[in-house]
């Protein structure tokens, strides 16, 4: 294929399964003068198994800046230059703006050379709303911005996707429990496309329950896909009054966590019984 010069490619590699790298990103990584890679060590490895000796430069969240002047110098001299990260798209949580939003600045061209992105992979299979939905990325490694980043979403009525490290995943699904309820549901992405892909769905207490029932399994890239606010036409409840039904009925039958979950939060109770039934798939423990 013809390369153009100069010119900025976003080149989309493999998330695992090196069987998802397209030919044209491979024609693409052989046929620029310089890789911008966010781990060239990783990148590299990656651009021997097809036979790709294109030279490496870094480019990540700690040398972008000065990094980005370099390859704006390698462009005005007519070269082509492609930008990949450690895997998936650029850019989608990984190192890339200020390079793409300064060569689109300096006028030249940012072709995309899209394919596999985590994001995307999730959503395809998670069996949510995917008409509109909301990418939040990684959430905040303490708990009390968590907490709060959760609680700006917890109204939100767009399927929510967000990014997450093995090592937090005990920590953000408690906090998706104590914010949105147990009863949202909700789909847990691990180690996609690779060998030891694995996929949660039910309600988020399932998922965490299934989660913590196989520590062996708690490694690897995780991508978690949760549902939407239901409308308050469906529920005539707000999310305070969700969560109180939601921690009673765990103890409960759903009439009597009704009864209570009336007396302290002041919701209708009825609305309450009619929100813990639909939750519980139509049924009520106490019959």
């Amino acid at each position: 294929m013809s390369i153009i010069r100069p010119a900025l490619y976003v080149v989309a590699t493999p998330i695992g399964n090196l069987g998802d790298m397209s030919q044209r990103a491979r024609d693409v990584l052989a046929g620029v003068d310089r890789v911008a890679a966010e781990d060239t060590r990783h990148s590299g490895r990656l651009l021997a198994h097809f036979g790709i000796a294109t030279p490496l430069i870094s480019l990540h969240e700690h040398n972008e800046a000065r990094r980005t002047e370099s390859l704006l110098a390698r462009l005005e001299a007519g070269e082509a230059v492609a930008l990949i990260s450690d895997a998936g798209t650029p850019l989608i949580s990984d190192p890339g703006f200020v390079l793409v939003r300064a060569a689109r600045a300096a006028g030249y061209p940012v072709l995309a050379v899209p394919g596999p992105s985590a994001l995307v992979a999730a959503l395809s299979i998670a069996g949510l709303p995917t008409d509109r939905f909301v990418f939040e990325g990684f959430l905040p490694a303490k708990a009390a911005a968590r907490a709060a980043r959760l609680r700006a979403l917890r109204e939100e009525p767009r399927t929510l996707v967000f990014y997450e490290s093995p090592r937090r995943v005990d920590a953000t699904l408690a906090a998706l429990a104590e914010v949105f309820g147990e009863a949202r549901e909700m789909v847990l992405a691990r180690e996609l496309t690779k060998q030891h892909e694995t996929v949660l769905d039910g309600d988020i207490r399932a998922v965490r329950a299934a989660w913590e029932a196989d520590p062996g399994a708690q490694r690897g890239e995780v991508v978690l896909v949760v549902g939407g606010a239901p409308a308050a036409a469906e529920t005539e409840l707000d999310a305070e009054s969700r969560r109180v039904l939601d921690l009673l009925r765990g103890e409960l039958p759903l009439k009597q966590a009704a009864a209570l979950a009336a007396r302290i939060t002041g919701a209708k109770k009825n609305a309450l019984y009619q929100y813990g039934l639909a939750a519980s798939g139509g049924e009520d423990e106490a019959d």
